[in-house]
């Protein structure tokens, strides 16, 4: 899209919504809380401040407050207060490609925010155990926050991943014509990198005329000691392998098409 001669402030805004679920089986109650205080510990809140002071970076953004918060028993929050970073503004880019990992780009963003909130559980009775991350990153301005969507999906080891990208709102040109969106966007898988297209299969549902893009992706290998937590596939019978490797497929699946399913195909129990 040709560059726009605005009438004053850029209006619209951007918002990214960027869920990531990671699934494990954990076979005991043990198990099961090791693998959430594993959680809890590995996506805290400080870490989580460090990925999205980085996606802060990635956009250029100036950090104005930031609040930070672990939950008992599990979960934790952050929130960060962005501001314009007024410089060399005429010289964003928004067109369809892969950002950038943690390096340091311009960007510009006015009364904005960046959140991330998780939500560990786990299953009383089949062993099942899913990690939620939720986070929101929304400019009003010129830059997209799909520039930083190649960052966090490298932030977190996921098995399923939903996004959803809306521009809101309108801009005036100097003529006085309004604009709806700013820049060319045709899917959001345009903005991932090779590597993440191919590791994973992925699903678009798009409202072209409502600026609205939605794309859901999940792992397209499946190895089953990359789902275990406190046991080995070798230690496990062929029968339990196979029905603790249903388990977490029907999971997936589940969280992928957003709906229970009574049973596997070809599952015997």
């Amino acid at each position: 899209m040709k560059r726009i001669k605005l009438h004053g402030f850029n209006n619209l805004t951007k918002t990214l919504s960027f869920n990531i679920y990671d699934v494990c089986f954990a076979q005991n109650e043990s198990q099961r809380k090791e693998y959430i205080e594993y959680i809890d510990e590995e996506y805290n809140a400080e870490r989580l401040t460090k990925i999205l002071t980085d996606v802060s970076n990635i956009i250029g953004a100036n950090i104005l407050n930031i609040a930070h918060q672990d939950y008992e028993p599990q979960g934790a929050s952050v929130t960060i207060l962005i501001s314009e970073e007024p410089v060399m503004s005429e010289e964003l880019l928004n067109n369809e490609g892969p950002g950038p990992l943690p390096e340091a780009v311009v960007a510009h963003l006015d009364k904005s925010h960046i959140t991330v909130h998780t939500y560990p559980e786990s299953h009383p009775e089949n062993g099942i155990s899913t990690f939620r991350a939720d986070i929101d990153v929304s400019t009003c301005g010129r830059i997209s926050p799909l520039k930083a969507l190649n960052y966090l999906i490298h932030s977190f080891e996921s098995d399923i991943v939903t996004m959803d990208y809306r521009v809101r709102g309108f801009t005036r040109d100097v003529r006085g014509k309004k604009h709806f969106i700013d820049h060319k966007i045709s899917s959001i898988q345009n903005y991932l990198s090779k590597d993440t297209i191919d590791s994973y299969q992925m699903i678009d549902v798009n409202v072209y005329q409502e600026n609205i893009f939605h794309t859901k992706m999940m792992l397209r290998e499946f190895e089953l000691n990359n789902y275990l937590f406190g046991v080995d596939e070798k230690e496990l019978s062929p029968q339990e392998a196979k029905k603790i490797r249903r388990r977490l497929q029907r999971e997936m699946l589940e969280i992928f098409y957003g709906r229970n399913i009574a049973k596997m195909p070809g599952a015997s129990s």
